[in-house]
């Protein structure tokens, strides 16, 4: 911890500086911080540090241990790639909410209580909006509305969670949990909200796209990864994971595959990823918590590289739409090197996602899980070919659509050449992203066996695409819309209300009607008594008024003493 400010807090503070620096400045300023919160944080010792009682409950603002050190390397160096590929944009606002946003999920994944991990929640949902916003479009603006809406809502139910729990037990510690009670299933939800769960997934594939070129990358590294730490943190071994982990892994591939709109794709394929981790969760063993680690590190690189790239194309083409695209690899060469390394980086051998992903896919086989096994190796081969070839081969290599550019900004070609390298020496070198996870690691991923049946999976999906391409099977790259889930919310539910206000409207007029009829009969009537021509409201002559209270009087003692 850099002069004891939390890890997170440095980010969040140095932000207010931002906008009193200069250009050059400022971009060297931004990269200093995270840099800075890395070097603090190989140094922390374990422990929980800076607690305090507050309502007699104890909070613990920093836990650090090994399975929130990884998390917490993993964030400060994709916030240092982010700003450096952000290195030409000069939206402040756009600036201070990247790296609000980083020092929130930072803070979060070192949260020892669930008070400040609301507090930390809730200010990641508040501040990535912002890179939402930055578009500055009509469609940017209605999707971080709806974005806002729901990470607002998890906080909501994370809070309503936490209080239940502090009433039941008496503490509000973040620690493993085992659902049973209202307050756990809360907390479960307001996790799987942010971490795209089935039927609550939408936000992210609305969201995401409309963002800014520099602001999808930040967007890529945070919510879902900080959603998968609290969930290993909160939930390793609850069984129904498993299950919604592989519905997750599975169901996305089919709306990526016929996807237009490539960061859309990128989208439905890191939702695709989550469910890997999402099942290493379910697992809870040692190994698998291990996978769900590494699989988070490797992810956000290599989905980093590829949001990225297609970053980097719609700077310079202006659109990402596949049907608009091709031939690039003319115009932007050492682009379409980076995507490349970003798409074999996803399972290929020699890269990190094989490394990562492997260990997950161990764990399920060997706790007895063979059908999710087969999901997971089914998802492994669609991931591949909806997220690496078909990205690579309709943005660069595809009919060629005659659009020519100059390539990607140095700045660009820097933090996808750095990432690349990442993605390149973890695959190759593996005992170094091993050494950083929190359990014991005794796990080979270069067995013959193993490298065999994961390059046969990748050779025969892009052999299945080249397939499908050539005899004109696979979905052709069109504008259209297509239905997901957020049809519910976003036409059926207003549909039914207008129908039901339709049905009730007439009834209800009435009601109205008559509640206005009655209101006018009453204010006639009180006019009528206490209106200035009222009989309550005259004048009365002081002997009428005498004579009127000697007959009360006369009248009260003739009752007394009859």
């Amino acid at each position: 911890m850099l002069w004891g400010i939390p890890p997170g807090l440095l980010l969040i503070l140095g932000v207010l500086l931002v906008p009193l620096l200069p250009g050059a400045w400022r971009k060297a300023y931004m990269t200093i911080l995270p840099l800075a919160g890395l070097w603090a944080l190989a140094g922390a010792e374990t422990g929980v540090f800076y607690t305090f009682t507050f309502f007699t409950y104890e909070i613990a603002p920093v836990r650090i241990d090994g399975l929130s050190l990884v998390f917490g390397y993993i964030f400060h160096i994709a916030a240092i790639l982010s700003v450096v590929f952000a290195w030409h944009n000069n939206d402040t606002v756009e600036q201070m909410a990247g790296l609000a946003y980083a020092g929130s999920g930072i803070g979060a994944v070192f949260a020892g209580d669930l008070i400040t991990l609301f507090i930390y929640w809730e200010a990641m949902a508040t501040t990535s909006v912002f890179l939402i916003w930055a578009r500055r479009s009509d469609s940017a603006f209605r999707a971080g509305m709806r974005y806002l809406i729901i990470q607002v809502g998890s906080g909501v139910l994370l809070l309503s969670g936490a209080i239940l729990m502090a009433h039941q037990t008496g503490s509000v510690a973040f620690d493993k949990m085992t659902l049973g009670n209202l307050a756990t299933w809360l907390i479960l939800i307001a996790f799987g909200i942010k971490c795209a769960f089935p039927f609550f997934h939408n936000w992210l594939p609305d969201a995401y796209p409309e963002a800014s070129v520099t602001g999808t990358v930040f967007l890529s590294a945070f919510t879902t990864k900080c959603a998968v730490y609290v969930l290993a943190r909160g939930f390793p071994g609850t069984e129904l994971l498993i299950y919604v982990g592989a519905a997750m892994a599975a169901f996305p591939l089919f709306y990526a595959a016929i996807e237009n709109d490539l960061r859309r794709v990128l989208a439905y394929s890191l939702n695709n990823q989550l469910g890997f981790m999402v099942v290493g969760v379910g697992v809870g063993s040692a190994l698998a918590i291990n996978g769900v680690a590494a699989h988070a590190f490797a992810h956000i690189l290599y989905k980093s590289l590829l949001f990225m790239a297609m970053g980097a194309v719609l700077y310079r083409v202006g659109t990402v739409k596949a049907s608009e695209l091709g031939g690039l690899h003319k115009s932007m060469p050492l682009t379409t090197i980076f995507c490349i390394i970003g798409a074999a980086s996803i399972s290929t051998p020699l890269f990190a996602g094989f490394i990562a992903k492997s260990l997950t896919l161990s764990a399920a086989a060997k706790d007895g899980y063979p059908v999710i096994w087969l999901i997971l190796m089914f998802a492994s081969a669609g991931v591949f070919l909806v997220s690496g070839v078909k990205i690579v081969y309709f943005a660069f290599f595809a009919n060629d659509g005659g659009k020519r550019c100059k390539e990607a900004p140095l700045n660009m070609q820097i933090a996808m050449g750095l990432t690349a390298i990442l993605c390149v020496v973890i695959g190759v070198y593996s005992p170094w992203l091993y050494s950083l996870l929190p359990n014991d690691v005794a796990y080979e991923p270069y067995t013959l066996s193993h490298v065999i049946n994961q390059l046969q999976t990748l050779i025969f999906s892009a052999l299945a695409f080249a397939l499908l391409i050539r005899f004109k099977f696979y979905p052709p790259a069109v504008n259209s819309i297509y239905l997901d889930f957020d049809i519910t919310y976003r036409k059926w539910l207003p549909v039914l209300y207008k129908w039901i206000v339709s049905l009730v409207s007439p009834g209800w007029k009435s009601m109205l009607q008559d509640l206005r009829n009655g209101l006018h009969r009453m204010v006639a009537y009180m006019f009528r008594h206490h209106g200035p021509e009222g009989i309550l409201a005259r004048t009365w002559p002081t002997g009428s008024m005498a004579l009127w209270v000697a007959l009360l009087l006369g009248g009260f003692l003739l009752i007394y003493y009859s």
